[in-house]
């Protein structure tokens, strides 16, 4: 583990001294919020409302790429759509204090939904489907592409060449791989989808709810896809709850929005991606101090007897029929 990762630089007088460069006064409260792939805080500000200070991973995303993600709640905001978007200084979202480029976000409270209740699941439907619209206006031309096979090649590369999977779990993860590679090939291939932009990430716990006024955070991930990246991760439990889930999103995405009836088909696939690619990105991060603090189980035979258990059974799911909702 190495001991000069930039962030174990980052210490609370830093963070202090970037937000103050860009015109705020901080009164030394600085409490760091969960996150892993970038470093955020809370921070006191002198006779006002605290700020949340996002500072980015350096060299994982282009000033471009930054850019393109603000753009895109920057738009989400315009038309009302229920986004924690940056702050903006003088015409400014995007800052820089050596090596971070950083943003400044208001604070914002609130729970996870509870995604066993239809409300809430209508509600997200709703704002799903008006995110979308928006997505759907342009592309993106700096964001990652879900590409599917070529997505579960590069992890399983990134997994081999880490070091970190035992080696007496290499023939298996060899085997296993290549297999699901050619059968979201063949799925993916077969149908023809429409990319729009996407929040990419969109679990319980980047929702925020209170007293009905929801919040979607940290569009960190956005990027470019078929609308159902958005909606499966939603999903939970047996088929047949999964497929009462979706009806209720259905109902409040229809509202604004056609349904992407013919996506169905991408849920198992896209749920194999994100498998492999959170193994992969263990990899590629163990090196930061916080990961082995946070993800002490993963350096372990354990952790990858369960993973090759996980392909097994995305392994086995993508042989089955496609989850089915009737217009």
């Amino acid at each position: 583990m190495s001991t000069t990762h930039p962030y174990a630089n980052l210490t609370p007088e830093r963070v202090m001294d970037a937000i103050e460069s860009v015109g705020y006064l901080c009164d030394a409260r600085v409490f760091p919020l969960n996150s892993y792939e970038n470093r955020v805080y809370q921070v006191g500000i002198e006779d006002s409302e605290p700020l949340i200070a996002k500072f980015y991973r350096p060299d994982r995303w282009s000033r471009a790429a930054i850019m393109e993600e603000h753009a895109f709640m920057f738009d989400l905001v315009e038309e009302e759509i229920p986004v924690v978007a940056p702050i903006q200084i003088d015409g400014e979202s995007l800052f820089y204090s050596d090596p971070f480029l950083f943003a400044l976000f208001p604070r914002r409270g609130g729970h996870a939904p509870e995604l066993s209740s239809n409300a809430d699941l209508e509600l997200l439907g709703r704002w799903l489907a008006r995110l979308h619209q928006v997505g759907s206006w342009k592309n993106f031309d700096h964001r990652p592409l879900i590409l599917g096979a070529e997505d579960l090649a590069q992890a399983a590369d990134t997994v081999l060449a880490s070091g970190h999977m035992p080696l007496d779990y290499h023939a298996v993860y060899q085997s296993i791989w290549p297999q699901l590679v050619a059968n979201l090939e063949q799925q993916m291939s077969s149908r023809s989808f429409r990319t729009i932009r996407l929040h990419g990430d969109l679990h319980p716990g980047n929702l925020l709810l209170r007293n009905e006024q929801l919040w979607m955070v940290d569009f960190d991930d956005c990027l470019q896809g078929p609308a159902m990246q958005d909606i499966w991760m939603l999903l939970s439990g047996a088929r047949d709850e999964q497929v009462s889930q979706l009806n209720v999103i259905r109902n409040g995405y229809e509202m604004f929005r056609p349904f992407p009836y013919t996506e169905l088909s991408l849920v198992e696939c896209l749920r194999t991606i994100r498998v492999m690619k959170h193994a992969a990105w263990l990899c590629q991060r163990w090196d930061d101090p916080a990961f082995p603090i946070a993800f002490p189980w993963f350096d372990s035979h354990r952790f990858w007897s369960e993973h090759i258990l996980t392909l097994r059974e995305q392994q086995a799911a993508l042989q089955q029929e496609p989850l089915v909702l009737f217009a």
